[in-house]
Order: C-alpha cells, then sequence, then structure tokens
C-alpha cells in the first residue's frame, strides 16, 4: 500500500512580497528548499495563518540567503507581505519506506532564518 504522507514543512515562514501578475507559484529562498529537502517545482500546499487561506502552488527557486517568500499568481490575492504560513510538501510512501520515514520540519523566525527543528 502506497500512502501520501508529509515529507518537509516550513513552519510560520512570513510573505515577503506578493505579485499578482506573475505565473503562479511560491518564490522559495532556495537555501530553505535545499535545508527541508523540497525540489524546485515540487508541489506544495500553503497554509496561511493570518487569514486561514489554503492553497496549493508549486516551488520556484529564489535568490539563495534572501530570505525570500513571494506569493506568485492569483494566489497573491489569499495573503498579505508579513503573513505568516506554512509550506508542506507530501510524498508518497510504500511500507517499508515508512518504518523510518521522518518528515523535516523547519522552524523561521520572521526573517525566514531557520530557528530548529522540530
Amino acid at each position: 500500500m502506497l500512502r501520501t504522507m508529509l515529507q518537509a514543512k516550513l513552519h510560520h515562514a512570513a510573505v515577503t512580497r506578493c505579485e499578482l501578475e506573475y505565473h503562479g507559484s511560491l518564490t522559495i529562498d532556495m537555501d530553505l528548499v535545499d535545508a527541508a529537502g523540497m525540489l524546485e517545482f515540487q508541489q506544495i500546499q500553503i497554509y496561511n495563518g493570518a487569514s486561514g487561506a489554503r492553497f496549493e502552488t508549486y516551488i520556484i527557486a529564489g535568490k539563495r540567503g534572501t530570505g525570500e517568500m513571494q506569493v506568485n499568481g492569483p494566489a497573491a490575492r489569499l495573503c498579505q507581505p508579513g503573513d505568516r504560513i506554512v509550506v508542506a510538501a507530501y510524498s508518497i510512501y510504500t511500507a517499508d519506506e515508512l518504518r523510518t520515514h521522518k518528515p523535516v520540519v523547519l522552524l523561521l523566525d520572521e526573517k525566514n532564518r531557520v530557528t530548529g527543528r522540530a
């Protein structure tokens, strides 16, 4: 049996910019993407703590070391700069893989710096 499980999460990320006139996606500092074990173009879900909005999109590579967390396209209407969001990536695992699977959960501060792991 295959199961879809949380692979990685960027918890409490701060939206740095919203760009409505850009093709849809979430631009993320690639240092954060790499640290979480996520990939560019990977499907993700976003949960906005300020508005309660939940939506699905994919990752676009942002400039390293910037803390960039830019919501693009129509989803830009669901967030504001400064909103704190959760970025969750899910993957499909076999029963054997689940025996040792542990998701990567990175805790972020207001500048999107990693402050810890959960």
